[in-house]
């Protein structure tokens, strides 16, 4: 990417991350039943936002300087089929479940970016799939969309 656009874009990350922050201050701080409350992800992403847009913007002035600038051709195969898949993600998530949503999201999201290690592919999904659930449900007290009563578990 070129030294301007990255400058740009981790300004506009870092009021992102700010309104994250800023925004989940009137969230209520917890929700019936849970340890953990609503306000925690926002604000915890809204940190790392933050965080991560300062590097951005510290990286830049690491850059080479530019010299001729080479047309990068824009792959909008691989980007339509991580928005769809996304959009499915968010329309499915409480009609199957956290777990199998972000499986199939996360298995679609990297046989997109790299086809083949198909097996990689479902172990990481899963490992990530499953470890959040449990982190998040067991260990916090937190709440997200089990398994679908279909499946009959």
């Amino acid at each position: 990417m070129s030294k301007t656009f990255d400058r740009f874009a981790s300004l506009i990350f870092l009021v992102l991350g700010v309104a994250f922050v800023v925004g989940s201050q009137s969230i209520s701080a917890s929700a019936y039943g849970s340890h953990v409350g609503p306000n925690i992800f926002p604000m915890g992403l809204g940190s790392l936002l933050i965080l991560l847009s300062l590097r951005l913007f510290y990286e830049t002035f690491k850059y080479k300087q530019e010299g001729k600038k080479e047309k990068e051709k824009l792959d909008y195969k691989r980007f339509l089929i991580i928005l769809v898949g996304a959009l499915l993600y968010v329309l499915l998530l409480e009609e199957i479940g956290y777990v199998i949503s972000t499986f199939l999201f996360l298995f679609v999201g990297f046989q997109t970016m790299q086809k083949g290690k198909w097996l990689n592919s479902v172990i990481i999904s899963g490992a990530f799939s499953f470890g959040v659930y449990l982190l998040y449900v067991e260990v916090l007290d937190g709440t997200l969309p089990g398994l679908p009563t279909w499946l009959g578990l």
